[in-house]
């Protein structure tokens, strides 16, 4: 199995990237708390690597600390959750935010995340609740701090079709993207544009 690579940023997009590891392209979809710190594409970027396998298909999900491929990994051993709903809670939920809302069994946090209904959400708290515990037992690494984007005459656009491929339906993620780029300002980054999306889209 895969679990780290390291190599030349190719393409970046909210949630995938290209990666190429010594003439190698790697496709790995990431979540957006992971795009955040992405530094600009020709850079040199490292990522944790998780390695779905299925019977059609390897897939591989990138994140910028072992922290939060680990939660990744708690996610999708719950059952009813697979690695694209785990990779939506984490662009939707930072990951210690998720941490917390487990421990404090917040099911209204985690059903704003699209294909969390209520019932999911708490059955997800009841079984990851001793696991978290034990986690934060093992290991203690901080979210990183975004990193920021030069907008681009289309990040509004991006920043839409991002809401939607984790899940949201378009209308919604339009209004979303809207009202973010009447707090975070017309000229805000594609990341504080989506990061401005996404808290509005969990309150």
């Amino acid at each position: 199995m895969i679990a780290r690579l390291e190599g030349t940023l190719v393409e970046k997009h909210p949630t995938r990237v290209v990666l190429d590891v010594g003439g190698v392209g790697y496709e790995i979809f990431i979540p957006v708390t992971t795009f955040y710190e992405l530094p600009e594409v020709g850079k040199t970027v490292a990522l944790r690597i998780h390695t779905h396998v299925r019977e059609d298909a390897l897939q591989l999900f990138g994140f910028r600390s072992a922290r939060e491929r680990a939660i990744f990994e708690l996610l999708i051993r719950t059952n009813g959750v697979g690695p694209k709903l785990a990779q939506s809670i984490l662009s939707g939920i930072e990951a210690e935010r998720l941490v917390e809302a487990i421990r404090g069994g917040q099911v209204a946090v985690l059903k704003s995340v699209p294909g969390l209904g209520v019932k999911k959400a708490e059955r997800l708290i009841m079984e990851l609740r001793d696991r978290v515990d034990q986690l934060d037992a093992e290991e203690g690494a901080p979210a990183g701090v975004p990193v920021a984007l030069p907008p681009g005459d289309e990040r509004g656009e991006e920043a839409i079709s991002a809401l939607v491929n984790l899940g949201y339906p378009r209308n919604q993620a339009e209004s979303a993207v809207e009202k973010a780029r009447g707090s975070a300002g017309d000229e805000a980054p594609l990341e504080s544009l989506i990061r401005e999306a996404l808290r509005g889209l969990s309150r």
